[in-house]
């Protein structure tokens, strides 16, 4: 058994390198397909539990790293865009990806440190606060939080319901396949690309040191705002990392730093997705696709399975951690050499064409909808979290469906 749980975790931490690097392959789409896979397999379904796991925390090191070097975001790296690419223009790429490799190791110790005084504390919290009402008005302060800490508040708030409305839109066409793809890469991924070619942006040569400049007391602060903020993320739907991020920047006091930013959303990704699997352990709740797989595959699980399960965490982090210094090593030395407003151009080639082989035709007119919608929200100069309405407004319309129905 230890044989096959070594090799599912080594296969995992491979996975989650790939679909990490790879813009446009995400978890839950690894996650779909291995649950349509699993009754014609005959795999133990701890092995694959295992697999998902490794490739869960493995992706969520790596995927800062075409947010930085491509401008290739998804909802959990998004905020990641501006200030990576940023530090990129100024030959500092490899640092901005350090910055979050080490803000997800210390999500790692942090979540193994936390996870049974949090099994222990969450669920009397949530059957206090499961009640639609608690979670609309939830989503509706935290929303209106991030709204009016911009300095162009009605710009906001046009960005956060044009992004609503058409989030409604687009989930409720019942013949569109996996309609998050199409809207969240449009939004998201194809937008920034298609804006960074239109700025025809020449990188610099890239300087490969691993002594950050930052003010350890900021990673402190970074790292305090994330655990703050991240109850928010676990018990509340639809509040994504983005989000997330922002309010622990603004309770942190770090939100104009670019550099703690970094840091700070490297944390809250790893946290969110190591306690989506303790959440559901917890309260029977999945937070994230991994977490719902684990859920298709185990069912409710024992305690003994969450230690397997937080031994999984820390050793993928360990090694993804190491994996992420390495891979953005190699695109720092080569990003200068290569034709960056070619490499754009490529970049959106795959994302159409996977989008057009999960999504079909229709997806792809969600794609380009969802693109010129996310190129007027830059446009208007707010930042790009607002544009998660497009997941919050449904969320908060399901809701009040529940109520009145």
């Amino acid at each position: 058994m230890l044989i096959e749980i070594i090799i599912s975790l080594l296969l995992g931490i491979l996975a989650g390198t790939f679909t990490g690097l790879i813009p446009g392959i995400h978890i839950n789409l690894v996650g779909t397909f291995l649950i349509f896979l699993y009754p014609v397999i005959s795999i133990a379904p701890i092995y694959l539990v295992v697999f998902i796991v490794a490739l869960s925390i493995t992706h969520t090191f790596i995927d800062f790293i075409p947010s930085v070097f491509l401008r290739c975001s998804n909802t959990t790296t998004e905020l990641s865009v501006l200030p990576g690419h940023e530090l990129l223009k100024q030959g500092n790429g490899y640092e901005a990806v350090i910055l979050t490799a080490y803000g997800g190791i210390t999500a790692i110790v942090a979540i193994l440190l936390l996870a049974f005084p949090f099994v222990f504390l969450v669920s009397p919290v949530y059957d206090t606060l499961k009640s639609p009402y608690i979670i609309i008005i939830a989503l509706t302060i935290s929303s209106l939080f991030l709204i009016f800490s911009e300095k162009k508040k009605f710009s906001a708030l046009l960005v956060f319901f044009l992004a609503g409305i058409l989030g409604l839109c687009i989930l409720n066409l019942g013949s569109l396949n996996q309609p998050l793809l199409p809207l969240l890469t449009g939004l998201f991924g194809g937008s920034t690309i298609i804006m960074s070619i239109k700025d025809r942006i020449k990188i610099p040569e890239q300087k490969l040191n691993d002594s950050l400049s930052i003010d350890k007391k900021k990673i402190i602060w970074a790292f305090l705002g994330s655990l703050i903020a991240i109850p928010l993320s676990s018990l509340f739907p639809a509040l994504g990392s983005g989000q997330t991020a922002v309010i622990g920047s603004q309770i942190s006091g770090i939100k104009n730093d670019r550099k703690a930013f970094l840091f700070l959303n490297g944390a809250i990704n790893l946290l969110i997705m190591g306690f989506s699997f303790i959440s559901f352990y917890a309260i029977s709740k999945t937070r994230t696709g991994s977490a719902v797989v684990v859920k298709e595959l185990l069912g409710n699980f024992s305690a003994e399975i969450l230690i397997v399960i937080l031994g999984v965490i820390f050793i993928s982090g360990i090694s993804a951690f190491f994996l992420t210094k390495f891979l953005a090593g190699f695109f720092s030395r080569k990003i200068g050499k290569i034709n960056y407003t070619a490499l754009s151009y490529i970049t959106i080639a795959v994302l159409v064409i996977i989008v057009a082989f999960v999504s079909g035709f229709l997806g792809l007119l969600v794609l380009s909808v969802s693109a010129l919608t996310g190129i007027y929200c830059i446009s208007l100069n707010v930042k790009r979290t607002q544009m998660m309405g497009c997941l919050i407004l449904p969320t908060i319309w399901i809701y009040l469906g529940v109520i009145f129905s």
